[in-house]
């Protein structure tokens, strides 16, 4: 059964069951006792810091072990942000930042902090010069990922750090999902990450800080890794965390060429195969082995529960698969469809037969997933079938619908107005797609949603479908209402 979301947890390295399973019979005592057991117990503790330090490319002395990845990430933002208070309560972020970077600098905003975001373009890169210009003055801190976990783009680290250096900001990096594939250039002040995106154990995550960077730990801490993430170190994980890292180093340059290819197979068959797809995330500067797509008209849910039943383990950032009913805060930020979403993300060792699988198996299940939802044949065209009355259109002329709309609520001018108040993603836009043909090139459509991914979709939906849109305005009768006119 083909696992592709590598970029949620990689599975367990050989490399790492096997010094798991060493470390458990000679890593088991206190580190910190000057006994014999405690002595060996050290002498792997130091080992296993030197190697992910190599790694990492700094100092075993800059660099301590977490509990995971978050905690690595929280205890780096507050403790920059605390040891630079003086500098000032700024903190710079990038929209596409992973939910713990956010989460910390909702933290610091709630307790009065300022907290500026750098916009992305449609692939979700930040633009150097953009980022630069939001270092202000009393920038205490700025965070970058390395590499987007979404969508795989990978962002201008040493651009930006050679940034921040010359404004004297420093620059935290959430390397989590990078740090497998090779180290993160440029001249970045913390660096976190997590080891179960590289095959490690889940459970360790490290914090790297540079020699000279103002930093004041935050919290309750002991006299174990220096402070910063206090309690009795998991020996055993943090020792197959570090040989893992070492272990998929040595494998990167090859298993990520071979991965890239397949990943590129994905990016150009995906669209020929499946009508109304677009695929997001830079296709140059990227991941290795992860390819995001969204699929129009589909429930993103849904799609996912039949892939899973056809083997194939993957993940979303589709509101229909969030408990929050909001779509992908990076999605949102790149502007892009969000309906259907769909990342793969292959971990190492994966055949050209699962992949090839795959795209045989993905146009049925997404014709499925589209036919049960009702879209029309022609929906593909953007020509449509015509209003039906329970759709939730309604004519300019005064038409009531089942929907419930009523004539006061159509501004003179417009073609159609749709009803999809309460109806979630992707409901919306696939009633939009019905009645489009009906309008007379130039007219319009106002499309009445409530749902969060509508702010999304329906934009996306013009550009792959050659309409314009032009723009929001709240509706009389709750929730938004999106207008569209049509073009051809």
């Amino acid at each position: 059964m083909p696992y592709f979301d590598a970029a949620s947890a990689a599975p367990l390295h050989p490399v790492a069951r096997q010094a798991l399973l060493a470390s458990l019979d000679e890593g088991w005592a206190d580190p910190a006792r000057l006994y014999r057991e405690g002595r060996r117990a050290r002498l792997l503790l130091d080992a296993a810091r030197e190697a992910a330090a190599e790694a990492v490319g700094c100092r075993a002395d800059e660099l301590v072990f977490t509990p995971s990845g978050t905690r690595a990430v929280h205890a780096g933002v507050s403790g920059a942000l605390a040891g630079r208070r003086r500098a000032g309560n700024r903190l710079v972020v990038s929209a596409v930042e992973h939910s713990s970077v956010l989460h910390a600098a909702e933290v610091h905003a709630a307790a009065g902090g300022t907290v500026a975001e750098v916009p992305v373009d449609r692939s979700g890169a930040v633009d150097a010069g953009t980022f630069a210009a939001a270092l202000g003055e009393g920038t205490a801190l700025a965070c970058l990922q390395s590499a987007n976990h979404e969508v795989g783009t990978a962002q201008p680290v040493a651009e930006v750090a050679e940034a921040c250096r010359g404004v004297g900001v420093p620059l935290l990096v959430d390397a989590a999902q990078s740090l497998g594939w090779g180290p993160v250039e440029g001249g970045w002040s913390l660096l976190a990450a997590s080891a179960h995106k590289w095959g490690g154990p889940a459970g360790v995550g490290l914090l790297a800080v540079r020699k000279g960077v103002r930093f004041a730990p935050q919290g309750p801490s002991d006299e174990r890794e220096s402070g910063r993430a206090p309690g009795f170190e998991n020996l055993p994980a943090i020792v197959a965390a570090a040989a893992s890292l070492r272990a998929v180093r040595a494998e990167a340059e090859a298993e990520g060429a071979r991965l890239r290819e397949l990943v590129d197979r994905i990016r150009a068959r995906v669209p020929e195969l499946v009508p109304d797809v677009e695929v997001v995330g830079d296709p140059v500067r990227r991941l290795p082995h992860l390819v995001t797509f969204s699929c129009l008209y589909v429930d993103g849910e849904t799609l996912l529960h039949e892939l899973d039943r056809e083997g194939f383990s993957v993940s979303s950032g589709s509101s229909c698969t969030s408990s929050t009913l909001t779509p992908s805060h990076v999605l949102r930020a790149m502007g892009v469809l969000s309906e259907g979403n769909v990342r793969v993300s292959l971990p190492a060792g994966t055949s050209a037969e699962d992949v090839d699988r795959f795209l045989d198996v993905l146009p049925g299940v997404v014709a499925g997933v589209r036919e049960r939802l009702g879209v029309p044949g022609a929906a593909a065209s953007a020509t449509g079938s015509g209003a039906v009355a329970g759709s939730g259109a309604v004519a300019g002329s005064g038409a009531v619908a089942a929907s419930g709309a009523v004539a006061e609520d159509v501004p003179a001018g417009d073609a159609l107005v749709v009803d999809a108040l309460g109806r979630r993603c992707p409901i919306p836009v696939i009633e939009l797609a019905k009645v489009i043909g009906d309008v007379p090139v130039g007219g319009t459509v106002r499309v009445l949603a409530d749902d969060e991914a509508a702010r999304l979709d329906i934009p996306a939906w013009c550009e792959m479908r050659g309409q314009e849109y032009l723009g929001e305005e709240p509706s009389a009768r709750g929730g938004v209402a999106y207008l569209v006119r049509r073009t051809a």
